[in-house]
C-alpha cells in the first residue's frame, strides 16, 4: 500500500474528505480483475474507485463526524488469487491504520 493523500485537511461544509491509495503486490496468483477496494472507518466499509488513466490506484471519501477534529482509517482490499486444482480464492489485504486530521480555519 502507497498512501497518496494528505494526513491533513481543512474542514469542509460536506465532511467528506479525500483520499487515495496505491496497491501493488508480487503475488503472480491474485486476479487483477477482481479486486474490491475499500477505505474502513468506525467498522464501516465504505467503496473506492479506480483513479481514471492510472493503474492500480484509487481513490474515495472519508466521512468525519461534525465538529471531530480527526477519524482513524484503513484501506482494505478483497480480492480473488488462483489455487492450483481448484476455483480461485478469496483473501484480502489491509493498510496500516492511517489518522486524518481536520483543521479548522
Amino acid at each position: 500500500f502507497t498512501h497518496l493523500s494528505s494526513l491533513q485537511q481543512p474542514r469542509n461544509p460536506d465532511n467528506l474528505y479525500p483520499v487515495e491509495v496505491a496497491f501493488n503486490s508480487q503475488q503472480q496468483s491474485l486476479r487483477w480483475e477482481s479486486i474490491q477496494p475499500y477505505v474502513l472507518v468506525n467498522g464501516e466499509l465504505y467503496p473506492l474507485h479506480p483513479v481514471p488513466l492510472v493503474q492500480n490506484r484509487w481513490e474515495g471519501l472519508v466521512p468525519v463526524s461534525p465538529g471531530a477534529n480527526s477519524v482513524n482509517y484503513r484501506f482494505k482490499f478483497d480480492y480473488k488469487y488462483n489455487n492450483i486444482g481448484t476455483q480461485p480464492k478469496s483473501n484480502s489485504a489491509h493498510s496500516p491504520a492511517y489518522k486524518l486530521t481536520i483543521v479548522d480555519q
